[in-house]
């Protein structure tokens, strides 16, 4: 039998420490401040995969269902995440966004969103074409939303003060620290580290691209897995940071699952293109060829899988021939922005879309938590988590509230 010592045990311990988990961690060492809480996390730094690997914008909520959590905690979000940039000086850029309608069926969509803005209280202004080159000269459409809630930001900056306030305020974080090993008991979890043994009465699992498989090692029963997709990035050389005077996204077809690519001013000040949406074959794979057989057998095996293939397989087709056909990249890009050649796209990093499936094939949209008595899981957490990681910490320790009192 494996003897824990008291020095590893723990009131509540958090797995993951992206911006998801940094910001519940700080917010659970404040409202617990006489409890020891500890955060896990794999690699070296924190902010390493989805967080580190995104485009940096601070979103308004456009998109989503009213009522929906994405919804609710985007726009509280977007709030927070200025509050705390502005309190602990982290530079961010309230630039605005434009989503830019560059035919006539874009602009019957465009109406659509308008609506939507409306109804999730947000700020939006229409623009009709003379209007929308008066704003962004470079950028042809024959009409344009413009959002001036949305910003920019670096949120790897932002998770880097969270885990200083985090260990400031009395929380313990551990890095290099893998999960090997659940066990759930009537007492406790066991946490098994590939260089330690913990016990917690609590856990909180943020783990983004591994979320289904910390779930399964509890035999959680859940009906989703973790499909990667790759976003691929562009960056366009200096000469063109002052191409564009906002974020400038496509008005997005509601039959396709992500938006497409747009052009996104950096807090750096450069500008980067994309990000497309590609099958991923590998759940950490950022470089160009990205192999994992774990990854890709657990995905074979999945029914999820095959029926996402079959209801996307033409715009997946697509997104792959654009992926290695540059011209057809550039094509998106050309849409609404004439000035960017080919040999304008600069090598950039990609990031990972963390992805929950249902059995059924169809794609998890809004935010996914999945519980046992003494564990609280988040599922599924895309974009825009980063934006909405506060609320969403919120959500989770008043969860954990409830748990604590039933337990």
């Amino acid at each position: 039998m494996n003897i824990v010592s008291r020095e590893s045990c723990y009131d509540i311990t958090v797995v993951g420490a992206g911006i998801v988990g940094l910001s519940t961690a700080w917010q659970l060492v404040q409202r617990y401040p006489n409890r020891r809480i500890l955060l896990v996390e794999k690699e070296s730094k924190v902010g390493i995969h989805q967080t580190g690997h995104n485009s940096g914008v601070i979103h308004a909520g456009v998109y989503y269902a009213p009522g929906s959590l994405k919804a609710d905690f985007c726009q509280q979000g977007a709030a927070a995440t200025k509050a705390f940039c502005t309190e602990h000086q982290i530079d961010f850029d309230q630039c605005g966004k434009l989503l830019i309608a560059t035919n006539d069926l874009e602009k019957e969509r465009m109406q659509a969103l308008f609506k939507r803005c409306e109804e999730n209280g947000l700020e939006v202004i229409q623009l009709d074409q003379d209007e929308l080159k008066e704003r962004e000269p470079n950028v042809k459409g024959v009409g344009a939303l413009f959002v001036p809630s949305t910003g920019i930001v670096n949120y790897r900056h932002i998770c880097e003060k969270l885990a200083e306030l985090f260990v400031k305020a009395g929380g313990e974080l551990r890095l290099d620290s893998s999960v090997v090993d659940l066990e759930e008991s009537h007492e406790r979890v066991a946490v098994t580290l590939n260089n330690d043994l913990i016990n917690t009465s609590y856990l909180i699992t943020c783990g983004g691209l591994m979320a289904d498989r910390l779930t399964k090692m509890l035999d959680i029963p859940t009906d989703f897995q973790i499909i990667p997709f790759r976003g691929e990035y562009y960056q366009l050389p200096a000469k063109h940071n002052t191409l564009v005077n906002h974020l400038i996204y496509p008005i997005p077809d509601p039959d396709l699952p992500f938006l497409g690519v747009h052009l996104t001013r950096m807090i750096d000040g450069s500008v980067t293109v994309g990000p497309n949406a590609v099958q991923g074959w590998k759940r950490e794979g950022y470089g160009r060829i990205n192999i994992d057989l774990r990854d890709i057998w657990d995905m074979v095996r999945f029914p999820g899988f095959w029926k996402l293939l079959k209801n996307h397989w033409c715009t997946g087709l697509v997104e792959t021939k654009n992926s290695w056909h540059k011209p057809g990249y550039l094509a998106q890009v050309r849409k609404y922005c004439d000035l960017v050649e080919l040999d304008d796209l600069q090598a950039y990093p990609a990031g990972i879309r963390a992805q929950a499936v249902m059995n059924d094939g169809s794609l998890v949209h809004d935010f996914l938590f999945a519980q046992s008595a003494r564990t609280l899981h988040v599922c599924n957490a895309p974009s825009p988590a980063a934006t909405s990681a506060f609320p969403i910490g919120e959500y989770i320790i008043n969860k954990l509230d409830k748990q604590m009192v039933s337990v």
